[in-house]
């Protein structure tokens, strides 16, 4: 039987990595996406062409009823998930004592309070299904050590880690794993803006992580072979801290 995950933030960069890998892995993978249709369709032409399958399920992960509503309409037309993985993320920079407010919700909502968003509405129903399942959700190395000018994005991703291992605690006994993976600096939009060669000094590997390598991670999680790991924090950084 095919089983079905959700990948938030799946239309490029490591959430397209992630339903990529997840897919060849023979789950039907569900692509959540905001507003670029365009990526999203991309993502899923590569899955496609590959012989996977899946599909285009767009709302904002920050709203919480739209994803509610979203969720429970995708779980009665094709059943429940057997895994899901919160990836959907936002920055907004700056120092604190000039860090707006604006700046402050916007990163929280959509880094932290999708975790309410997407899980609360399919937890129970993972639980109900009896089936066991993975939860993985994209903290970062932000949320581990701090960074200076991501106060707002290290207290939500800070915070996402004491959500996923309390939730690991609540979940083991239903054979539903969950974990965090904590990216370092990777190739994606999200560090396209940063200095390079400043960043390439502070990583003892020398080089930026890759979507693909986030994403073999996220893939062993998800396999067999994981089933006893739980309320783990894996950090993938090339020797970051």
């Amino acid at each position: 039987m095919t089983t079905r995950v959700l990948i938030s933030g799946a239309s490029r960069g490591i959430g397209r990595a992630i339903a990529v890998a997840l897919a060849a892995q023979g789950h039907e993978v569900g692509i959540n996406y905001l507003s670029n249709h365009t990526a999203a369709q991309e993502t899923l032409a590569t899955i496609q062409a590959a012989g996977g399958s899946g599909y285009l399920l767009p709302f904002d992960v920050a709203d919480r009823e739209a994803a509610k509503a979203a969720l429970t309409q995708d779980m009665k037309n094709g059943g429940v998930y057997w895994g899901v993985v919160c990836n959907a993320g936002v920055t907004a920079d700056g120092l604190f004592p000039v860090l707006s407010g604006d700046k402050w919700d916007r990163v929280l909502r959509t880094n932290l309070d999708a975790f309410y968003n997407l899980l609360h509405p399919v937890v129970m129903p993972m639980v109900q299904a009896r089936r066991g399942g993975r939860i993985v959700t994209l903290s970062s190395v932000a949320g581990l050590v701090g960074n200076s000018g991501q106060t707002n994005y290290s207290a939500a991703k800070a915070g996402l880690i004491g959500a996923t291992k309390s939730l690991a605690q609540e979940l083991a006994r239903r054979n539903i794993t969950v974990n965090s993976v904590a990216p370092g600096f990777i190739e994606s939009d999200m560090v396209a803006h940063l200095p390079k060669e400043e960043l390439l000094q502070r990583i003892p590997m020398r080089r930026l992580g890759t979507p693909e390598e986030v994403a073999g991670l996220v893939a062993y999680l998800f396999s067999a072979s994981a089933a006893y790991i739980t309320g783990q924090v894996i950090s993938v950084n090339g020797g970051l801290i």
